[in-house]
């Protein structure tokens, strides 16, 4: 199997620490909003490869965090009137009943920033007395002199960036490429008590935290979206090597952005469709048709055109296997003759070159092609099987995983006896009745909240 390394700028033989066991961190969202399309596609694809690196015979080991201390968190809570924590809550909640939706399996573990406020403080700590951080009246920062290797994984180049029109201009930096680790507190925002003073945690340590707190100080994979590469991962590599001194990450695997007419889908900018939305008019076999026919380091465009398209292929797909099930049934074996073990063989060699996904649905769209014309009742039982084993990483027909709606379920029931103890009956009544709508029952017992499908 090769990996394209954003490190490296090339593919590279995978090699995981562990022969059996593959380590793998994914920068998951910021919560204070719904995801968007552009937010699902390091979802979809980064699941899709973790269920076929399981497909390959490794164990997976897969944390996705949520940042649920932010500055676009506490916007969104003044605005509202309510605690920052009653926003991620929420928009945590949010992703999961969308997650659920698109078909994407749980990770490992979904650290939240403000359940890792102790390591982060240890880990800051730790780096003021090697060195690397100083402080500057209750803001402490990284110092990117100190590590000579900065920029490496952008590949840029560090006095060209200091000298670039885009650099931030803070005084209190000794140079304009340190980043923040801890941000002293501003009056209306959630605060933690530290060495340094009030105040919570800058953004990119929380990552080097969770992930070195849950995988080690050295694992096989980080992913997300290429917009992260720059400062978002290349500052997490510096502050964590630097604190270690040890090689960090492996293989640092990136997605193309999703654009709509040639900006970045992005919140800030406002031309973002959620997931909610695109579920609702396409479905999920569409949208991950969309996000899988394009190989995932490249960028891709988002229209109505494009995901009827995708739509339309994955009807094409489905037709064919309605069709073979009537003709041959559920229940069958078949014997695993050269023919399937060549069709294996097919899909193995193009996903083990850097996942390349949209080989893989070109394989199935010429297996499916003309299989029933032929009349070959073999062929399609082969044809069957092995579109149903792929499915494993492919997601298309998945039932939702049960156990990620009833973390769903349990999210909503705090959030809803949160609203009660603060007298909020309208928001309580309003969950009630959302989960009602969904087939859920509520009982508000003496000795608690309980819930069923009806």
């Amino acid at each position: 199997m090769k990996i394209y390394n954003t490190l490296s700028g090339q593919k590279e033989e995978f090699v995981p620490l562990n022969p059996n066991v593959v380590k793998m961190y994914v920068c998951g969202p910021t919560v204070y909003n719904l995801i968007h399309v552009g937010n699902a596609r390091p979802a979809v694809v980064f699941d899709a490869f973790r269920r076929y690196l399981e497909y390959r015979g490794y164990s997976v080991i897969y944390v996705q965090n949520f940042t649920d201390v932010d500055d676009k968190i506490i916007k969104v809570a003044n605005i509202e009137g309510v605690d920052p924590k009653v926003i991620g809550d929420r928009y945590v909640a949010g992703y999961f009943k969308d997650a659920c939706e698109l078909g994407i399996q749980p990770a490992t573990c979904h650290p939240r920033t403000t359940n890792f406020i102790e390591q982060i403080k240890e880990f800051i700590l730790e780096l003021e007395k090697k060195h690397f951080a100083y402080q500057r009246g209750s803001d402490v920062y990284f110092d990117v002199s100190a590590f000579p290797s900065y920029g490496t994984l952008s590949h840029r180049n560090p006095s060209d960036m200091r000298s670039g029109a885009r650099v931030e201009i803070n005084e209190n930096k000794d140079d304009p490429l340190d980043f923040v680790l801890w941000k002293g507190s501003k009056a209306g925002e959630p605060k933690w008590k530290s060495p340094w003073g009030d105040g919570r945690p800058g953004w990119h340590i929380e990552c080097s935290s969770m992930s070195k707190t849950l995988l080690g100080d050295a694992f096989d994979i980080h992913a997300g979206g290429n917009d992260l590469i720059f400062p978002h991962h290349e500052d997490e590599r510096a502050q964590t090597e630097a604190l270690t001194s040890k090689k960090w990450v492996n293989y640092w695997m990136h997605n193309g952005m999703i654009s709509v007419k040639d900006e970045k889908m992005s919140k800030s900018i406002g031309n973002i469709f959620t997931v909610r939305e695109a579920l609702k008019i396409y479905g999920k076999n569409a949208i991950r048709m969309y996000l899988l026919s394009k190989h995932y380091r490249s960028p891709i465009e988002f229209s109505s055109d494009r995901m009827e398209e995708a739509k339309t292929a994955y009807s094409r797909i489905a037709r064919v296997m309605e069709e073979i099930e009537k003709k041959v049934g559920k229940d069958f074996r078949i014997t695993e003759d050269e023919f399937v073990k060549d069709q294996k063989a097919k899909m193995i060699e193009v996903l083990d070159d850097d996942f390349n996904t949209p080989q893989a649905l070109s394989i199935i769209f010429d297996l499916v092609k003309d299989v029933i014309s032929t009349g070959n009742l073999e062929r399609m039982k082969s044809v069957k099987v092995l579109v149903d084993e792929w499915n494993y990483f492919l997601g298309f027909d998945f039932e939702p995983d049960r156990k990620n709606v009833d973390d769903f379920i349990e999210l909503e029931l705090k959030l809803r006896n949160d609203a009660r103890m603060r007298k909020d009956y309208a928001q309580s009544d309003e969950i009630r009745k959302k989960l009602e709508e969904l087939g859920i029952e509520i009982m508000d017992l003496p000795e608690g909240t309980r819930w069923r499908w009806k």
